[in-house]
């Protein structure tokens, strides 16, 4: 288990955006991991070669972040943890 980064998402911002992820096949790495490595990038402003080490790999990172903003899931991620507040 990783230790736990400011940036990651909360249980209640990820049972907000779960569903998303529904009918998508099972992959290696855990999509909460995949969305909190994206969100880890964007509130740091970090490269994507300087991602830290304990999450996925930086190109497993980068390709579920390129699909999900060409099919608009990277979109309907922001706009339903738009409501919800961060504890």
């Amino acid at each position: 288990m990783r230790k736990k980064y400011e940036t990651d998402l909360t249980d209640e911002q990820w049972e907000v955006i779960a569903p998303l992820f529904v009918n998508m096949r099972k992959r290696k790495w855990d999509k909460r991991e995949l969305v909190n490595a994206v969100l880890y990038l964007v509130k740091t402003g970090c490269q994507w070669r300087n991602l830290p080490h304990d999450f996925p790999p930086v190109f497993t990172v980068h390709s579920f972040y390129r699909r999900a903003r060409l099919n608009g899931l990277w979109d309907k991620i922001l706009e339903h943890l738009g409501t919800v507040d961060k504890k």
